[in-house]
C-alpha cells in the first residue's frame, strides 16, 4: 500500500477451487468480480489508485488437483465499503475455467490490534521502567539513610555530653535538652548540636558558651521553661528556639524542625517561644484550696513535681511530673493535682477519667475538650507566679 495510505481492515478470506490455478488467476478472478458490478468507487484497481486498497496477498497450495489457500485484502476504506468488496469476493464461482468457493473468515480492526499490541507494549515498559525508578529510588534512600547513620552521636566534656560531630567544627551550637534530641536533629541533618542532659547548665557548655554562639532549641514544657530561664543568667544564648505547647524536640518531624529553626540568628538574645494563652478571670474556688495551693506553690515550683489531695485537701503523695500519670491511675481518692508544669489535654482527660475535681499548673497547653466539672487554674491566676 502507498505510504500515505492508512490501513483500517484486514478483510481474509479462504477460497477452494477446483482445479490448479496460479496467484494470477486469483487477483484476475477477484478484480474481475469489481468491474462494472458497482460503480467506479467499487472497483478495486480504482481503490487501490485512490490508495484505499492495498497490495492483496494471497496464500495457497495446490495438491490432488486442487487449490486452497486465503486472500488478505488490506483496505483503507470504511467498514461497509469493506464488507460489500468481502460479500463481492465471496460471490465468485469460477477462477479461470475451474469451479471456485470464496468464503469471508475475517474483517479485522487494524486499529484495535494496534491498540492493543501497544497498549501491551505500554504495560511491559511500565513494568520495566518502574521497577527500575523503583531500585533508583530505594538507592537514593539508601544514601541517605547511609548519610545519617554516618552521623553518630558523640560524647563531649568531663560531663561525656551527648553531642553530633560537628561541634567542633561549627561556630554556631544548637543546645538542647537530651540526647533523644541530639538524635533527632542528627536525624534532620544538623550536626553542630550538643545536649545538656538536665535542668542544670553543665560546666563544658558553660566554657563552650564562651568560644562558640550558643542557639538553644527546648521542649515546649515546664522543663523547658526552667532551662530558659538558667540560660538567660548563665550564658546568655544568641537565640532561644521553643517546640510547640506540650511537645518535645525529639517528637518533632524535620521538616517541623527546619520550620522553626529557619529564622536567622539576631546578635542580641531573641526568645522564639510558643505564645501563651490569654489569662482568663479564674473561676470561684473555695477557700480552703486556696489557701493549700499557696502553701503547696513554695515547695514545689522549679523542681517538676506534683502533688495529689483528696476531697479533704490532704496530701495523698508528692511524685516527679514524669510519674504523675502512672501514678494518677491508681489514685481513685485524687480530687486535686498541683504541679509544677503545663497543664495538657492528656492530663485533663486522666483527670476525668479518675474524678479529679481540679488541676493547677503553670500553663495551659492546647486544652480542646474541657470538662465541665472540672476546673483547670494557673498559678499566675492565683497571684502566685
Amino acid at each position: 500500500m502507498p505510504e500515505s495510505g492508512i490501513i483500517k481492515y484486514h478483510v481474509r478470506i479462504r477460497f477452494e477451487v477446483e482445479g490448479v490455478v496460479e496467484k494470477a488467476d486469483l487477483i484476475g478472478a477477484i478484480f474481475g468480480q469489481t468491474e462494472g458490478l458497482f460503480g467506479p468507487e467499487m472497483n478495486l484497481h480504482e481503490l487501490q489508485k485512490n490508495w484505499k486498497v492495498g497490495r492483496i496477498e494471497i496464500k495457497l497450495e495446490s495438491k490432488n488437483g486442487r487449490t486452497n489457500g486465503q486472500v488478505i485484502i488490506p483496505m483503507g476504506t470504511d467498514m461497509s465499503t469493506a464488507a460489500l468488496i468481502a460479500a463481492a469476493i465471496e460471490n465468485i464461482e469460477k477462477v479461470g475455467p475451474c469451479a471456485a468457493n470464496f468464503k469471508l473468515t475475517a474483517i479485522e480492526d487494524i486499529r484495535a490490534i494496534k491498540r492493543k499490541a501497544i497498549a501491551d507494549r505500554a504495560k511491559i515498559i511500565m513494568k520495566e521502567w518502574a521497577s527500575k525508578t523503583s531500585s533508583e529510588s530505594e538507592e537514593i534512600l539508601k544514601e541517605v539513610s547511609a548519610s545519617t547513620k554516618a552521623a553518630k552521636i558523640i560524647s563531649y566534656g568531663k560531663e561525656n555530653l551527648p553531642a553530633g560531630p560537628e561541634i567542633y567544627l561549627s561556630n554556631d551550637i544548637y543546645l538542647v535538652e537530651g540526647r533523644a534530641d541530639v538524635n533527632n536533629l542528627l536525624r534532620t541533618g544538623i550536626g553542630n548540636v550538643i545536649a545538656i542532659e538536665g535542668t542544670k547548665i553543665p560546666q563544658s557548655v558553660i566554657k563552650l558558651a564562651k568560644e562558640k554562639k550558643i542557639i538553644a532549641f527546648l521542649d515546649g514544657d515546664r522543663g523547658g521553661d526552667l532551662i530558659e530561664k538558667e540560660l538567660l543568667q548563665v550564658i546568655k544564648p544568641k537565640k532561644i528556639f521553643r517546640a510547640p505547647l506540650d511537645k518535645e524536640v525529639e517528637d518533632l518531624t524535620p521538616v517541623e524542625i527546619l520550620k522553626i529553626l529557619k529564622k536567622k540568628p539576631e546578635e542580641k538574645p531573641t526568645i522564639v517561644s510558643p505564645k501563651p494563652k490569654p489569662e482568663l478571670k479564674p473561676p470561684k474556688i473555695p477557700q480552703t484550696l486556696q489557701t493549700k495551693i499557696k502553701e503547696i506553690y513554695p515547695k514545689i515550683n522549679g523542681t517538676l513535681e506534683a502533688v495529689i489531695l483528696d476531697t479533704k485537701m490532704k496530701q495523698i503523695i508528692q511524685v516527679p511530673v514524669n510519674q504523675l500519670f502512672e501514678r494518677l491511675s491508681s489514685q481513685k481518692n485524687a480530687s486535686t493535682i498541683v504541679f509544677d508544669g503545663i497543664i495538657t489535654q492528656r492530663l485533663v482527660d486522666v483527670c476525668t477519667s479518675i474524678g479529679a475535681r481540679s488541676v493547677i499548673g503553670h500553663r495551659v497547653g492546647n486544652i480542646i475538650k474541657k470538662p465541665i466539672d472540672t476546673t483547670i487554674l494557673t498559678f499566675r491566676q492565683l497571684g502566685l507566679d
